[in-house]
């Protein structure tokens, strides 16, 4: 017996499905069900390692942990990784398909509905239960005709959705109606129910606009999620969230990350942000980079020579040449670790034309772009001894004199390997290992050296399970989740 299935879309992006899907994932699998999410396509440059070896949103991988089980492509088929405003990386089931640009994209999405519909099958035969979440949003009716990520997914799989409204950003009626009056009618007859969520105070004032809802409309309401504060401790995988951040000047430690146009991965502050000394700066274009930072962080980059270049536009590279003289240090995590070398080599114009680029300068290496990428998951020791882990998921080889002070020595079959440099003083260093920080052992003794003398004593992937189960408890108390389920066909 194959699994039902429930999807649920959005009127915008930025909803709160991907959280939703994850909360509802654990109440699931809480209540003994085979719980599996899916997401046909997804639009980031926040990617994780799975366990076959290819990458997916980070999102489905949350939501995989909430349900319980490995994050697998087959969870995120299409993923589609920016490069430029206008193009993008095509991953599909986990490997890089090609590039292509926004016009030439539409035109191959039927051909993605067979791989598709491939992976969606093969979750359904191991599961209860499989939650789907769209993309964007079914209002975008300019873009119907050939779609995968929405309704075209529901019409071509049978599947039931409920559609999600934001009250927090406003006009939440107005967004769910008009929603109703573009799209097409058999479209509307595939929405179950609607959900109203992030609301903030007296849920009982709403009530008003649920009936309003309902006879504009004709569908039912699940109710009203009021907002859960603590999803901002979850992995986000959409930059929005960066820009949502709020910079906060009490901690001792500020650790000052540049907003790079194509920023990947960066997730990877996520355990930082919960240390009490430590302030992370997020800073956006038209700012300089504090004279105060204890450290400089490049976070990744999908666009290693393009965010160079844009990285020197803002004046960022004499910010953090100040900085080095005036004795700061410097971390860059896979693109930014290219960045930091003296040169960047791309010779199959995999990110533009061929050629090469001068970096930054500051470490004796450089990298030579390769089509091959490395989709690795790791653990090891830091070159202090430090145990570790994350996972690597990049393209290039990077090589120099400065290789020889490894950042960090990585476990594997035929003995422990090298990654990353640092400068002969140690100041400065390049690893390209994704989510070090969730390592509690090598976070605290890094931000030591950083001066920080009081820890948060929080174990990082314990958090994440606990507000997980928070999250799930959250939604069982303001929805009748048993209701939900039984949309599922």
């Amino acid at each position: 017996m194959t699994a039902k299935t429930l999807m649920f879309q959005g009127t915008g992006s930025d909803v709160g499905k991907s959280v939703l899907v994850a909360g509802l994932c654990r109440v699931a699998a809480r209540g003994g069900l085979r719980v599996r999410p899916f997401k046909p396509q997804n639009m980031s440059n926040n990617a994780a390692v799975t366990v076959d070896g290819g990458e997916i949103g980070r999102a489905q991988a949350l939501q995989a942990r909430a349900a319980g089980i490995e994050p697998h492509t087959d969870m995120n088929p299409v993923l589609l990784k920016p490069e430029t405003d206008l193009g993008a990386q095509v991953v599909v089931q986990g490997q890089v398909r090609g590039h292509a640009k926004a016009r030439a994209y539409q035109a191959m999405k039927g051909d993605l509905l067979d791989a598709v519909r491939e992976s969606y099958d093969r979750l359904r035969a191991d599961a209860d239960l499989v939650l789907v979440e769209g993309a964007g949003s079914p209002a975008e009716v300019n873009l119907r005709a050939g779609d995968i990520a929405n309704m075209g997914f529901a019409e071509a799989t049978g599947c039931p959705v409920v559609l999600i409204g934001d009250i927090d950003r406003g006009g939440v009626i107005a967004s769910l109606v008009g929603t109703h009056a573009v799209i097409a009618p058999s479209d509307r007859e595939r929405i179950a129910a609607f959900l109203i969520n992030k609301f903030r105070g007296d849920i009982s004032l709403f009530d008003d606009g649920l009936r309003i809802v309902e006879s504009h409309t004709g569908w039912p309401s699940l109710g009203v999620v009021p907002y859960f504060p603590e999803a901002r401790k979850l992995p986000a995988e959409d930059a929005v969230a960066l820009e949502q951040a709020v910079r906060a000047d009490a901690g001792l430690i500020k650790i000052a990350v540049p907003q790079l146009s194509r920023i990947a991965n960066f997730d990877d502050l996520d355990p930082l942000r919960l240390e009490p000394e430590v302030t992370v700066d997020i800073v956006e274009p038209g700012r300089c980079l504090p004279g105060d930072a204890a450290l400089i962080l490049i976070p990744g980059s999908k666009s290693t020579i393009g965010d160079l270049t844009d990285l020197r536009r803002q004046g960022w590279d004499i910010d953090i040449a100040a900085h080095v003289r005036r004795g700061g240090r410097v971390l860059g995590i896979c693109g930014g670790y290219q960045m930091l070398g003296r040169k960047v080599h791309d010779p199959d114009g995999l990110e533009g034309p061929p050629g090469s680029a001068d970096g930054l300068g500051f470490l004796a290496v450089e990298t030579v772009l390769t089509p091959q990428k490395a989709l690795t998951r790791i653990s090891g020791r830091s070159s202090g001894g430090s145990e570790l882990s994350g996972y690597e998921i990049h393209i290039g080889r990077t090589d120099g004199p400065d290789t020889a002070r490894p950042f960090a020595w990585i476990d594997g079959g035929s003995g422990p390997h090298a990654d990353g440099a640092a400068s002969p003083d140690g100041r400065i260093a390049g690893s390209y290992l994704h989510g070090m920080f969730t390592s509690d052992a090598f976070r605290r003794a890094y931000l030591k050296e950083l001066g920080a003398r009081q820890f948060s004593g929080t174990n990082f992937e314990v958090e994440i399970d606990t507000v997980l189960d928070r999250l799930a408890d959250h939604l069982e108390a303001h929805i009748d989740t048993a209701r939900l389920f039984a949309l599922a066909r």
